[in-house]
């Protein structure tokens, strides 16, 4: 009961080390704890793809390389060719960087005593912003300025429901970012929560043990064990929130993009 106790306060704790905390300077002219944890994962990245390209032959060995050969066709034919179609190469250097790149954040998170840097709001909402501008500029280089705002509209309705649509689907198209920046933080950011809730209480109940082995105290460690239990399958399913998350930005991403393209 005890563990318990001090469960809420412990809570209180953990949710404030999720604030942006400075390592480096200060909030307004410095580098947090996330954007810091960003730059290590852009860096493990770039020399992943660096390993890759220079070990990739025609047939890939290993598991490390059948790994990545088996994340890029995925993006590829999954993502690419199955949601845009024919224009697919043009667009596969951007989605597939915003797949890695989210994908390696998200990962590097999942690691007891770092940071994901998409676990805050600050840069899911720019990795947001850059996913409008890229889809409304393909919008507007396949129809013109005029062009695509009136494709955002869908042909044959009648005046004046066809003003209502308009205007419902330019507020649709501008909600957009703003719905794929809470997505991506809130799962990350809850997800860290829960496993660092779970690892408390781990703690709690294993530290009267590590401080005296008593009968009683071994009787109290027991809950603990249930909560490390607990822990692992979250860190499991973490990891392939991980992923999934990275996906689904990723296939919204191309879905704007073909919608955006669209001439039919």
């Amino acid at each position: 009961m005890d563990a318990f106790a001090q469960l809420p306060g412990e809570i209180n704790h953990l949710v404030s080390e999720f604030h942006s905390i400075p390592v480096v300077g200060d909030l307004m002219m410095g580098m947090t704890q996330y954007t810091f944890w960003l730059c290590v994962s852009a860096v493990l990245l770039l020399v992943l793809m660096f390993v890759f390209v220079k070990k990739l032959t025609l047939v890939p060995h290993g598991v490390f390389m059948n790994l990545m050969e088996w994340g890029i066709s995925f993006v590829k034919d999954d993502v690419c060719q199955q949601i845009i179609g024919k224009n697919w190469k043009k667009h596969f250097p951007f989605l597939a960087t915003l797949f890695f790149f989210i994908l390696a954040n998200n990962v590097v998170g999942v690691i007891p005593g770092m940071k994901p840097g998409s676990g805050t709001i600050s840069t899911t909402a720019a990795l947001a912003v850059v996913v409008f501008i890229y889809f409304v500029a393909c919008g507007v280089r396949t129809h013109g300025p005029i062009g695509y705002l009136k494709s955002l509209a869908p042909e044959g309705v009648m005046f004046p429901l066809n003003v209502l649509v308009w205007l419902i689907e330019v507020i649709s198209t501008i909600l957009r970012p703003i719905t794929l920046a809470i997505r991506l933080f809130c799962n990350m950011f809850a997800g860290h929560i829960v496993m660092g809730s779970f690892a408390l209480m781990v703690t709690l109940f294993a530290q009267p043990l590590l401080q005296e082995v008593t009968a009683s105290n071994v009787l109290a460690a027991l809950p603990g064990v249930l909560f490390a239990f607990i822990l692992l399958v979250i860190y499991a399913i973490e990891i392939f929130v991980a992923f999934v998350q990275a996906y689904v930005f990723t296939i919204l991403t191309a879905v704007y993009i073909q919608e955006a393209e669209e001439t039919e």
